[in-house]
């Protein structure tokens, strides 16, 4: 009954965001490096801050400095989706909400260059899922698939947290998919909607690895991120600005060059990944060798997809 009550509330609140982005013009216009042709309302996601705060609310104000962290990032990303905000003031806010979230974990307390590694790592997966939303579908299905194997690790193998966090969550994600996967979205999720489920992840996730001492669980996170990293070693093989933004992702050479249906293209990305975490949580004495035969499997599909479609972009840019 609660997980109902929360899809409820969380759709009314979502309902009521599409009048409020109606209304002030919230909207996200096509342009050369989009993967979408209409205009559409943006910041959709800011129901999953929302749903971080309904659990937040319930819980009798669990886990304080991480979502004082989660506002921080969710409320300067909102900014973003409706005005911009310059590149330092982002960076320094995100920086702020990540060290917060650290102090949450307890991880201040490690020797210096842990910290200093897992703000690269986190960063770099924050901004992996912020550079998806513009496929339809991919960001809650790829999130449902991510939460899904956390949940059945925290039930079945070790908790870690409080089960209704991961629950809520995916109440959110939910409430989000009716309206963005499908063919035709009604919404993007934005920064705060990308911002907010890739945060939360890496919460879930860092207490998952701080607890258990085994940083192979960041195999839940595998598709995105070796999608993610390489196309950054691509784009400076192409002697390319990787601050500038760009349409080389793989997803997005299959949306837009391949001309494939967004909904087929996230379906892929949440059946690849969920194939992953099932052969890792079935193989638990193997984990390393399940994590880096992961990534050598996506590597090398990666490198052969790119060897065989680049040119496609390359024809389409000139």
């Amino acid at each position: 009954m609660y997980y109902f009550v929360v899809f409820v509330v969380l759709l009314g609140v979502e309902l009521l965001y599409f009048r409020v982005a109606n209304y002030f013009n919230i909207i996200d216009k096509p342009n050369e490096r989009s993967s979408h042709s209409r205009i559409t309302l943006r910041g959709g996601g800011i129901v999953f801050y929302v749903g971080a705060l309904v659990y937040f609310v319930i819980s009798g104000f669990s886990f304080p400095w991480f979502m004082l962290g989660l506002t921080l990032i969710a409320g300067v990303s909102f900014v973003d989706d409706v005005r911009s905000v310059t590149q330092r003031v982002g960076l320094v806010v995100h920086f702020m909400a990540m060290l917060l979230m650290f102090y949450q974990w307890g991880m201040l307390a490690l020797p210096w260059w842990y910290v200093v590694v897992a703000l690269v790592v986190c960063t770099g997966i924050i901004n992996a899922y912020n550079f998806m939303d513009g496929i339809n579908g991919i960001t809650e299905g790829y999130s449902l698939i991510v939460l899904g194997g956390l949940a059945y690790v925290n039930e079945w193998v070790i908790p870690f947290v409080d089960e209704r966090m991961i629950y809520t969550m995916m109440v959110a994600v939910l409430v989000f998919g009716v309206f963005n996967f499908r063919r035709k979205a009604k919404c993007f999720a934005g920064d705060v909607g990308a911002v907010s489920i890739a945060f939360v992840i890496l919460f879930l996730l860092g207490r998952l690895i701080l607890k258990t001492g085994d940083w192979s669980y960041i195999v839940f996170l595998a598709v995105y991120g070796v999608d993610s990293v390489l196309t950054i070693v691509h784009r400076l093989m192409l002697h390319e600005n990787i601050g500038l933004p760009h349409r080389k992702h793989m997803y997005q050479l299959m949306a837009n060059e391949l001309k494939i249906s967004h909904v087929v293209v996230s379906l892929l990305y949440m059946v690849v990944q969920a194939v992953i975490v099932a052969i890792y949580l079935a193989m638990p004495g193997m984990h390393d060798l399940c994590f880096g035969g992961s990534v050598i499997v996506l590597g090398v599909g990666y490198v052969l997809f790119m060897r065989k479609y680049f040119k496609l972009h390359l024809a389409r840019m000139n």
